[in-house]
């Protein structure tokens, strides 16, 4: 069996590298080619190019890589057509993976979306496309598998990966005590956790935003420390330039690959949108979500985003658990809208247990693992039925 994944994102390089190893425990001399990160790479992808290092999100930012993705576009179209994979799955970043699906179904290779783009949420007319170039939606929500369906789409819901990659994610509880007694408000602990983002791009557009909100906390709780989460040693070395330059007072500390653990001891976070807030979710987080954007992705955005939310956590509840601020200007009065629910959380105990509560609620009501397992289990079914098919025809 050989498969074909084209993955953009650094999250779906984590679904990625978890989906191949599941294709492998049923199919172990199973072949990966395509795109992927540095995890794919780890578990056995032929990598043709690390994808993920061109994750940008916003008109502007892609305009730079447009000549780019088309010689990858034209790299993946020969490699389909000489190699002839057994399938093709795609996971996200749409803008690229249209691509992708039209080169194979011009090879008449199957085509599965894991993890589909969020077309409820804007731009639905581009359902056309899911019509003409992708044979079978691997859902991780319920509401979204039904959308897909009520249009005629091929699809089942799988459940969400992040649900599993939290439950078999071991959390070092040495680091969860080191950062709980490194910040103290009066005679209590408190730890508010910073996410900046996996893109180089978000952490700099949003990352001074979060150190003005630090400044205001700090002021107004002198013996808060902030744990950041770096997605990576890079972030860190970009973190650390800004606070030098904007906060080098401020008792800040920069972590890579500690993610879980700083949601896990965190009282509540700030986090710039994006799928860790099912993270949030599942471990019962109470978090702000931000996202500042260019002026033109922010009227976009205004323009094509039929949903109400951005969040996940937010879309599943049907409300927002977790409060929303995307914006783009008029950044001091964000910043102290942000500041204000955080200082309510930090300042009033009772009323982030009932915040956390209505998480938990909401966690025990939707979390279910076993997605990848599903996907996996779908995605070698129908390739089986195909191959036998085919067979059958010959």
């Amino acid at each position: 069996m050989h498969i074909f994944l084209s993955v953009g994102e650094p999250s779906g390089d984590q679904h990625g590298a978890a989906l191949m190893r599941a294709l492998r425990r049923r199919h172990p001399h199973a072949r990966f080619s395509g795109f992927g990160g540095p995890l794919m790479e780890d578990a056995g992808l032929q990598s043709l190019h690390r994808l993920t290092d061109l994750a940008v999100m916003g008109v502007l930012a892609v305009l730079p890589l447009l000549w780019t993705f088309f010689k990858l576009v034209r790299q993946a179209g020969r490699f389909i057509e000489s190699e002839r994979p057994d399938a093709v799955v795609l996971i996200d970043f749409p803008g690229f993976n249209w691509w992708i699906a039209r080169k194979a179904k011009r090879a008449g290779v199957p085509v599965f979306y894991y993890m589909p783009p969020q077309l409820w949420a804007w731009a639905p007319w581009r359902i056309r496309k899911v019509h003409k170039f992708v044979d079978h939606i691997l859902a991780a929500l319920p509401f979204e598998a039904d959308w897909y369906a009520q249009r005629g789409v091929s699809v089942e819901c799988v459940g969400h990966p992040f649900f599993d990659e939290v439950a078999s994610h071991p959390i070092d509880d040495n680091i969860c005590t080191a950062l709980r007694a490194c910040s103290r408000t009066g005679d209590r602990e408190c730890v508010v956790g910073f996410l900046p983002g996996s893109r180089n791009q978000e952490v700099r557009r949003n990352f001074p935003v979060m150190l003005r909100i630090a400044r205001m906390l700090h002021q107004r709780h002198p013996e808060l420390r902030f744990p950041i989460a770096c997605y990576k040693e890079s972030h860190r070395e970009l973190c650390r330039e800004m606070i030098v330059l904007q906060a080098p007072d401020l008792p800040i500390d920069l972590h890579v690959g500690r993610t879980s653990e700083i949601i896990a001891a965190s009282d509540c976070c700030l986090m710039v949108s994006g799928s860790v807030s099912l993270e949030l979710l599942a471990r019962g987080t109470p978090a702000v979500v931000m996202y500042r954007g260019s002026p033109l992705t922010y009227v976009l955005i205004k323009l094509l985003v039929t949903c109400r939310y951005m969040t996940l956590a937010n879309l599943i509840a049907g409300r927002a658990v977790m409060p929303e601020f995307p914006f783009s200007g008029h950044v001091f009065d964000h910043s102290l809208r942000m500041t204000d629910i955080l200082d309510g959380w930090i300042s009033e105990p009772e009323t982030l247990a009932a915040t956390r509560q209505v998480l938990i609620k909401l966690r025990n009501r939707v979390s279910e693992t076993g997605a990848v397992e599903r996907a996996a289990e779908s995605i070698a079914n129908r390739i089986g039925r195909s191959s036998t098919a085919t067979a059958r025809a010959a």
